[in-house]
């Protein structure tokens, strides 16, 4: 116990952790050290790691507009997205690119602008690849935009991404994705949590699930 407090008044000097966090740290140990308080303990929602929020800015998400997909060949994958997720083709530019509706989440702008090679190969074979890029550093052509600044290395990529589906019956989704020779890998998580995932086109890592707005938070239970 005492080193345990020792490591957490390091870490709060260190600046590792907040005040907030140190505090409640400080409690959850002291809930499991009492007696029965294990049990406690386990109930507790555990601190976060995550520094303390700073200058936060002045407005929060609430829409997406669109995610940009680069692919090699994109009227195959639209296609694909458009037959398994019931996406809308809303517009088609006919030689590069076609921006499709997600339902009435947003859009997504599948565009040619991805070589085959290494990145599919690591994708297929369960690798994370940028698959997704911010429309916001680079154009259809492989231009510029905004502020025009040189994009700095890439360390951070987009692993998978899970799209919640209606109606659904787990053994039906299942059956339908095998049936469209897509070999769905089941990803489920406690009682509620239904998914499968699968490759589309490109090796990109699909994951199709039972999640919906109105059912998004009973099923982290």
């Amino acid at each position: 116990m005492e080193h345990l407090i020792d490591g957490l008044l390091q870490d709060f000097e260190r600046g590792k952790m907040s005040r907030r966090q140190l505090i409640q740290s400080l409690a959850l140990a002291a809930a499991a050290a009492a007696p029965g308080g294990t049990l406690l303990a386990q109930g507790a929602k555990a601190p976060s790691m995550i520094p303390a929020a700073k200058d936060p800015a002045p407005w929060k998400t609430v829409w997406l507009d669109h995610i940009s997909y680069a692919v090699s060949d994109y009227r195959r994958s639209a296609a694909f997205y458009r037959d398994l997720m019931g996406w809308e083709i809303k517009n088609d530019e006919g030689s590069r690119q076609a921006t499709l509706k997600i339902g009435d989440i947003g859009e997504i702008i599948i565009r040619n602008n991805r070589q085959g090679g290494d990145g599919a190969t690591a994708a297929a074979t369960g690798g994370s690849t940028p698959a997704v890029n911010a429309t916001a550093n680079t154009t259809a052509a492989g231009g510029q935009r905004g502020n025009a600044q040189p994009r700095p290395p890439l360390t951070g990529v987009i692993n998978h991404v899970s799209w919640g589906v209606s109606p659904w019956d787990t053994d039906k989704v299942k059956a339908e994705l095998e049936r469209r020779g897509l070999n769905p890998r089941p990803d489920m998580v406690g009682q509620n949590f239904k998914s499968f995932h699968v490759f589309d086109p490109d090796g990109w890592d699909l994951q199709i699930s039972n999640q919906t707005r109105e059912n998004h938070d009973s099923s982290a239970d």
